[in-house]
């Protein structure tokens, strides 16, 4: 492991120097990986494992769209696509990349080829940071193991066919056979991953829904849309609004300090952005921080699980997401969004 200087604070991480594709594919040569769940992480996970030489198998329940979607991504049925049962039978590691409520659901069916010697492989620490909750309680004689790469499958798979990687946490949660480490770190090679960075299981599930809820989807929209709101009640069109709220940001901002750091950014706008980001910069801090305290209280407790377990079980739920998201992409910012994406002049025609 290499110990890099994080702001100031050493953290142990695993590069793809330290640890090449060849190793990996050396500590994973005798076994059989099982992607159970073919939506969010699965396509990107199981696609860079194939093509880094990996021996890989889906699991997906036969005759829906993303059985068809894996045969379209050039899963053969019989051979390199079963029914889930099928799968983890052959498999001696089992990815289960089922969303939290389906893992809940298909827990059942799992278990029991969970047999000695073999790995369960999460993407997210949820369902076992809650067992309790959940009832995902694996057997004792398998290794417990997760690899939770920072972004979505999409991105996972959309790097890696730019010769990128996206960086990636680890965590072992039960070591039964002496080699959960090597097997965590190889497969997180495997998927495509940038660096490698220690975590556990509850630290994982507690920044990453803190994460999602906060900068990542729920607070980044919340402040779009007050930002947004506030120039169409003075009188500013829906195309300036969104301009100056979202299009800036991200195809030229985001860029660049993904790119170079805020601090970059900072030290090269103009002297009248620096002087007012810097001002305001403490009134947003102040005003946001204690949102973001009670969100990770409410996390830590497990309340936030809770309602998103009571949530996803109610027989009426995808009806109801539906709803809410119907409202979001039909909200006059987004509509506007649609326009302003189709006038970019990659996507105009000539």
């Amino acid at each position: 492991m290499a110990v890099m200087n994080f702001g100031g604070v050493d953290e142990q991480v695993v590069t793809r120097e330290e640890f090449p594709l060849e190793k990996a594919r050396e500590v994973l040569k005798n076994e059989t990986i099982a992607i159970i769940g073919y939506g969010v992480q699965g396509p990107g996970q199981s696609q860079n494992l194939r093509d880094n030489g990996f021996n890989v198998i889906i699991g997906q329940r036969k005759g829906g769209k993303t059985w068809e979607k894996a045969i379209s991504d050039g899963w053969i049925p019989g051979q390199t696509l079963f029914e889930i049962e099928e799968a983890c039978q052959r498999a001696t590691i089992v990815q289960y990349l089922l969303s939290d409520a389906a893992q809940i659901e298909v827990w059942p069916r799992i278990k029991p080829y969970l047999t000695a010697g073999k790995a369960l492989y999460f993407s997210h620490g949820f369902g076992i940071t809650y067992k309790e909750r959940t009832g995902i309680i694996p057997p004792a004689d398998v290794d417990v193991i997760l690899v939770a790469p920072k972004g979505s499958g999409t991105s996972l798979r959309r790097m890696f066919l730019q010769g990128r990687g996206l960086n990636s946490s680890y965590a072992i949660f039960q070591d039964a056979t002496g080699r959960a480490k090597e097997r965590v770190i190889a497969l997180g090679i495997g998927v495509g991953s940038g660096y490698l960075f220690e975590t556990d299981f509850k630290r994982e599930v507690y920044s990453d829904l803190t994460g999602e809820r906060g900068t990542l989807m729920g607070a980044i929209q919340g402040i779009l849309l007050a930002q947004y709101e506030v120039l169409r009640e003075n009188g500013h069109s829906p195309s300036e609004a969104f301009n100056e709220t979202v299009e800036e940001l991200t195809q030229s901002l985001m860029p660049l300090f993904a790119e170079n750091g805020m601090d970059w950014m900072y030290a090269n706008c103009s002297t009248t952005a620096q002087r007012g980001a810097l001002d305001w910069m403490g009134p947003f801090h102040d005003a946001t921080r204690p949102v973001f305290q009670q969100l990770y209280r409410e996390v830590a407790s497990g309340n936030e699980a809770q309602r998103s377990i009571d949530s996803n079980s109610k027989t009426d739920y995808r009806e109801g997401l539906e709803k809410e998201l119907q409202a979001l992409r039909e909200s006059e910012m987004w509509r506007t969004g649609a326009v302003v994406r189709k006038l970019r002049p990659e996507n105009s025609k000539q």
